[in-house]
């Protein structure tokens, strides 16, 4: 992988939120520090500025499909700096609602994975990728569904399996 590996402390949050449209909105001040962006070149950015080629797509697919449906989604995401550095967090992604329960936002809290949890996700992540690559999002979103079905747990229990 190319660049290099940032990592920050777990008791650390990377904190950020979006519009409707996956604008950042706002990011507090650790988001900016391991984006390598200034706030200013973040503020009204499509939120996938930060997204790694080495994500697969079909967990974006499920966060996205997720949280429209005002339903709290974790998951783990590799990002990738403005220098091509990178670095791994746990994501909590909730909508944000108003008083008349209509979506205004996406909220998300990051924290540091647990090392032991990527041993299983990297691996994960690169059959999902390969998938892709040779089949489109239909082929990776089937690896995925038929690697839950062989453990008989749904997204949520796998995801806090580790």
């Amino acid at each position: 992988m190319a660049g290099k590996e940032l990592t920050f402390s777990e008791d650390e949050f990377i904190v950020s939120k979006t519009d409707t449209k996956g604008r950042i909105t706002y990011g507090n001040d650790l988001f900016v520090k391991m984006s390598g962006y200034s706030e200013e070149e973040l503020l009204g950015k499509p939120h996938n500025i930060l997204r790694h080629p080495q994500m697969p797509a079909v967990i974006f697919e499920y966060l996205w499909k997720n949280i429209q449906q005002k339903k709290e989604v974790f998951a783990y995401v590799i990002n990738q700096t403005k220098e091509k550095d990178f670095y791994w967090v746990f994501a909590h992604v909730t909508a944000s609602i108003d008083e008349h329960d209509t979506i205004i936002g996406y909220h998300s809290a990051r924290r540091s994975p647990k090392k032991a949890s990527l041993e299983f996700i990297k691996p994960l992540y690169k059959k999902l990728l390969i998938a892709e690559k040779s089949g489109g999002l239909e082929s990776s979103r089937k690896v995925l569904q038929t690697l839950l079905k062989e453990k008989g747990v749904s997204y949520e229990e796998f995801i806090f399996s580790f």
